[in-house]
């Protein structure tokens, strides 16, 4: 019988709690409180305007991490089916997961604009095309997973690297309409360059005025060029379950990702000297150290819980990480704002500032009665 790694499970509960709780509720109580002394709080849950990297900013890099972890678990019965002369039943497994990974690439595709392109609002001039992390999960899962199947790990580890590099040699040499060459500035990269060009009115922001398409110069995260290091952040995981796929000693899966997470970090930040560290435009050196973080909290979680033992009180995590996307969709697709306010609209007289506090509080808790419930039928939710 296949054994559970209770530790990305957790991991990924860790980072969802984070997401739809944790930030919000810092971020309410800071507005309430206002006070210099709670910034330093305010600052752990906020992104970084645009070189740097905050905590934060780990927290979309993470889940596309742990999105390739997953993928050495659930798809290595079918790396063995994968070759072009594969006999006619392999054949037809082959082009069944060829149907699943589309699904998949789909459902997350269409999920990404309805959270961030207010697919749901019916209203064409809020369709934006390419603008969520639900849509670079999409991108990076789906060649990670074709690599997988057809490659092995020094392989995957040669591709990482061309595809960093090819992305590093784009923003320096290559110039688009006065972007580019070089330039790492919000309005001026590459990045910018290419996504203003091809999706036009679709990018993220964009609106049209007199007949001309208006970029929002606040709106600075980029997508199309960018895809380049989605696939290799995703490819980061997938060799780490890899890893702890393995038959290695859990001692030994420890000490190799503790290192290697050590290592990616420290060459990041090395190459963040002439390549900066830009989350919003996904840079090499960006890749590179969120991607070493990743490997470190995964070899922590590992280490205390699948090599440990330390199974107890992880029900909360669990309960987030078993039906991560679901938690992400719902909770910024749905809005419970109307059913706490009708609870608790009178205790707003006497919280004052501290009420919208206590509506997030009350919204996040339908959610997570919501996946508890889930959670207790053994339902869960994959794209």
């Amino acid at each position: 019988m296949k054994k559970r790694l209770e530790s990305l499970d957790a991991l990924r509960g860790f980072d969802l709690f984070c997401l739809v709780v944790l930030e919000g509720f810092v971020h309410k109580l800071g507005d309430a409180i206002d006070a210099p002394w709670y910034q330093p709080a305010v600052e752990v849950f906020s992104h970084k305007s645009w070189e740097g990297f905050s905590p934060w900013d780990l927290v979309m890099p993470l889940f596309m991490f742990m999105a390739g972890v997953t993928i050495p678990f659930s798809m290595e019965k079918y790396r063995q089916h994968a070759a072009a002369d594969a006999p006619s039943p392999a054949l037809q497994q082959r082009k069944a997961l060829w149907g699943r990974l589309m699904k998949r690439f789909i459902v997350l595709w269409v999920l990404g604009m309805a959270c961030q392109g207010n697919l749901l609002g019916l209203d064409p001039h809020r369709i934006y095309l390419f603008t969520n992390t639900l849509q670079a999960i999409a991108v990076g899962y789906l060649f990670s997973a074709i690599l997988f199947l057809h490659t092995r790990w020094k392989a995957q580890i040669g591709i990482a690297v061309a595809l960093l590099l090819a992305f590093w040699a784009a923003m320096e040499f290559i110039t688009i309409g006065g972007f580019g060459g070089g330039n790492y500035t919000p309005q001026g990269n590459l990045a910018e360059g290419i996504d203003r060009l091809v999706l036009g009115r679709f990018r993220d922001a964009a609106y049209v005025e007199d007949g001309q398409v208006v970029f929002a110069e606040w709106y600075t995260y980029t997508w199309i060029l960018s895809s380049l290091n989605f696939v290799v952040t995703v490819l980061t995981g997938v060799l780490t379950g890899e890893l702890l796929k393995s038959s290695l000693k859990g001692r030994r899966k420890v000490l190799l990702l503790l290192g290697t997470g050590a290592a990616l970090v420290a060459l990041g930040w090395t190459w963040g000297l002439v390549h900066p560290v830009i989350k919003h435009i996904w840079t090499g050196s960006m890749v590179l150290v969120s991607s070493g973080y990743s490997m470190l909290l995964m070899a922590l979680f590992y280490w205390w819980i699948d090599v440990r033992g330390h199974r107890r009180h992880l029900t909360l995590l669990k309960v987030y990480g078993m039906n991560s996307i679901t938690a992400y969709a719902v909770s910024h697709i749905i809005s419970f704002s109307s059913i706490s306010r009708s609870l608790f609209h009178g205790l707003e007289q006497y919280i004052g500032d501290y009420y919208p506090v206590l509506i997030h509080l009350s919204n996040a808790a339908i959610l997570f009665l919501i996946l508890l419930i889930m959670y207790k039928r053994k339902i869960f939710l994959r794209a």
